[in-house]
């Protein structure tokens, strides 16, 4: 199909959710992948940041971070964010789960604006309203490649599920799908 758009792409216009301990990964991959301003919100008593020098390319010269001082507060502004034309992406982590009102809420202020949004949520911790629930995390260990990661398509309104071993440097929005068959470095033999 024509329209179908690349595996990894998040619907525009609605919101997403991810989890797991390589989410912060992948909302960075997805924030590379966007023009425009960037707004990720994360309440003021988060220990972390993102590092703008640390961030893919032009990342951190288009991001806006937000910290509001309350659960209720943080969800008014990516509500807000969300339903603005002018906003690229909007990046959230909210401490405590959504309930379906509150998601509903955020998918309506995605529509209006036409923004795409993702929720950083702990797991198991996923709104019912959400267009699709990714579970990410880093695949290192001894011997490996420390930009591997394995994303999962957990939930999906719109169409199927799967999941995907990716590796990314983190310094721009290039990424390359790390197939099974990885391990062959050459064509395989045929019997004649």
């Amino acid at each position: 199909m024509a329209d179908e758009a690349p595996p990894l792409t998040l619907a525009p216009a609605r919101v997403h959710e991810a989890e797991g301990p390589g989410r912060r990964a992948f909302a960075l991959w997805q924030a590379a992948r966007y023009e425009g301003p960037l707004i990720w919100a994360l309440p003021a008593h988060a220990p972390h940041l993102p590092m703008l020098r640390g961030l893919p390319e032009d990342v951190g010269t288009r991001l806006h971070v937000l910290r509001p001082a309350s659960e209720i507060d943080l969800l008014w502004s990516v509500e807000e964010c969300l339903r603005s034309p002018s906003v690229a992406l909007v990046i959230a982590e909210p401490d405590k789960p959504l309930s379906l009102i509150a998601g509903r809420r955020l998918q309506l202020a995605a529509e209006a604006g036409q923004t795409t949004g993702l929720m950083l949520i702990r797991e198991g911790q996923g709104s019912y309203a959400a267009e699709t629930r990714w579970h990410c995390a880093p695949l290192g260990g001894e011997g490996r490649d420390s930009t591997l990661h394995h994303w999962d398509l957990k939930k999906n309104k719109r169409g199927t599920t799967g999941f995907w071993t990716t590796n990314w440097n983190g310094k721009t929005a290039a990424l390359h799908l790390v197939c099974a068959a990885g391990e062959r470095d050459q064509p395989a033999q045929t019997s004649r």
